[in-house]
């Protein structure tokens, strides 16, 4: 019986350890999941922030929101803060979830959710608001500017956070801008960025942009143009419609004229002088017009502009050939085509006298070589000879072959002249028959 009793209690004693042990587990697992769970939560400005805290297990206990000035949002589903732009989403034991509109800078901060548990348990939740950079604004821009003139452009956006990155653009082309200006403004940030630049006429129209990309744009970034007007004084050129005028002739002078303000009118003047022919040099805007050239046109052709920044001019020098002039034609286009070969000409000529030059060379040291032997044999007969030939038959030997020697040299001199007639075109010539004469007498 004794026995029994023991056995008894013993099984009591152990039954009550582990009702024990059990409860005390079951109030650690209820304890452990009674913690409240937030997240952070990063919105752009403008937009709508959800801010949710939940537990796992809950006995009934109430959850409450609060702001980072510690001031109670919601607690369980009862407003405590009177604020329009804060809602209820969603109230239970196990979630309490609010939402705050049109999100502010000022909203940004540290918020707390609490569970009134014995003792209070609190979840931190961080609120990052973005904020959206301004339109951009380009200053700096004298309109027009001049030429020569330094020109800084200034591009300025506010109100980003984080702050906001600025990129220059010429036209399609990226330019590479000075240093960025970042200055704080309460919550956010104003970013300046330029380009400087000595404008020329070359950026008369050209169009400088600006674009300011962020986070918050995603992949349409603001940006703004700007494009530029560059005065300048003229530049002036004359192109002329014939390349070699010819008498009655239709003839134009064009004056090609650049400028900004662009020159309006041009001015034509000949030699320094007004236009003489008003009636067939007609001025057509930039254009002078001669409707039938002739010789007394010939001269020197000014076109002049001007703008508030200069003048320029420029010259062209006339010269009218006649209808029938050698080498030319009506149509430029045929000139070197049908115009003679002066070039081949040319050569022909040099190649003919060249030629005749070495023959008179020639002749001349050949006559000069058997001279001395005609005077000689002259003067041996000249003592008793009544003339020249006489003298030369008489020269050598006797008179058994006079009539050849005179024969001979009479061949000799007619010879001399036909070559000489032949190769210096002088067959006309009064001298030349004068010693032929002379030679064969």
């Amino acid at each position: 019986m004794m026995l029994q009793q023991h056995l008894l209690f013993v099984l009591y004693s152990f039954c009550g350890i582990v009702i024990k042990e059990a409860a005390t587990k079951n109030k650690v697992k209820g304890s452990q999941a009674q913690f409240p769970i937030t997240q952070n939560v990063t919105v752009v400005e403008g937009s709508t922030a959800n801010m949710t805290c939940r537990v796992d297990y809950n006995d009934n206990t109430s959850l409450q929101w609060s702001n980072p000035a510690q001031q109670t949002l919601f607690f369980g589903d009862k407003k405590a803060l009177r604020d329009n732009r804060i809602e209820l989403v969603r109230a239970s034991w196990k979630e309490l979830t609010i939402s705050i509109s049109d999100v502010a800078l000022s909203d940004e901060g540290q918020y707390t959710c609490s569970l009134f548990t014995m003792p209070v348990k609190t979840s931190k939740a961080f609120l990052t608001v973005l904020g959206v950079p301004a339109k951009p604004e380009i200053t700096g821009l004298s309109r027009p500017a001049q030429e020569g003139e330094d020109v800084t452009l200034t591009c300025t956006t506010s109100g980003s956070k984080p702050a906001a990155d600025i990129r220059w653009f010429r036209n399609d082309k990226e330019v590479q801008a000075g240093q960025k200006e970042v200055n704080a403004t309460g919550r956010s940030f104003t970013v300046r960025s330029s380009v400087h630049l000595k404008v020329d006429r070359k950026d008369d129209g050209a169009a400088y942009t600006c674009v300011v990309e962020h986070v918050t744009l995603g992949s349409l970034p603001h940006q703004v143009t700007e494009v530029l007007e560059v005065h300048y004084p003229p530049q002036v050129k004359i192109v002329h419609s014939v390349i070699v005028p010819q008498e009655g002739q239709y003839f134009k002078l064009e004056c090609m004229s650049k400028g900004n303000p662009l020159p309006e009118p041009v001015m034509w003047t000949k030699d320094g002088g007004e236009l003489p022919d008003i009636e067939r040099m007609i001025v057509e805007g930039r254009d002078l017009i001669i409707t039938t050239l002739n010789k007394t046109d010939n001269g020197t052709y000014r076109c002049e502009a001007s703008n508030h920044l200069g003048t320029n001019r420029d010259e062209f020098v006339l010269y009218v050939y006649a209808k029938d002039f050698p080498g030319t034609t009506t149509d430029p286009n045929a000139l070197t085509q049908h115009g003679p070969d002066h070039a081949l000409i040319g050569g022909v000529v040099a190649v003919v006298v060249f030629i005749t030059l070495c023959f008179i060379i020639v002749l001349g040291r050949y006559l000069a070589r058997h001279k001395g032997t005609y005077l000689t044999n002259e003067a041996k007969g000249a003592e008793d000879a009544p003339d020249a030939d006489t003298a030369i038959i008489n020269a050598e030997g006797n008179h058994a072959h006079a009539e050849e020697k005179k024969e001979y040299y009479q061949g000799a001199a007619r010879n001399v002249v036909h070559l000489k007639s032949e190769n210096l075109g002088f067959a006309n010539n009064y001298a030349l028959r004068q010693e032929y004469v002379r030679c064969i007498m």
